[in-house]
């Protein structure tokens, strides 16, 4: 199983994924994204902004990592961070990352494995 590394606000963390978990991680970022930018629209004058459901993504192989972010609550995707949580059965690491960054670190992992 390759390793899949997320640099983090403060560091990075480095752990076994799969390329179709990659890819599924990616199709939900996507999603994502797009919940992003319908919460950042500017309503029609008179009517209210309709509340985007959030991203809730989890994946268990070596470790269980789960990846969550609320769209509503960021001006832009660029704004944008994930918390993210691995675990497993010694050790519970939970921390934000930039959405950005999650976003080249998994393009440049999908680059390196499937060629």
């Amino acid at each position: 199983m390759n390793q899949l590394k997320l640099n983090l606000m403060d560091g990075s963390v480095t752990f076994g994924f799969t390329a179709s978990a990659a890819r599924d991680l990616q199709g939900a970022i996507g999603q994502l994204m797009q919940s992003l930018k319908a919460a950042a629209a500017k309503p029609a004058s008179g009517s209210r902004v309709t509340p985007q459901p959030p991203m809730e993504y989890q994946y268990t192989g070596d470790v269980f990592i789960e990846i969550f972010c609320n769209p509503n609550i960021y001006a832009s995707p660029f704004a944008a961070k994930v918390l993210i949580t691995l675990r497993d059965d010694r050790i519970r690491v939970s921390t934000e990352a930039e959405l950005t960054r999650v976003i080249e670190d998994l393009n440049l992992y999908l680059e390196q494995v499937e060629g």
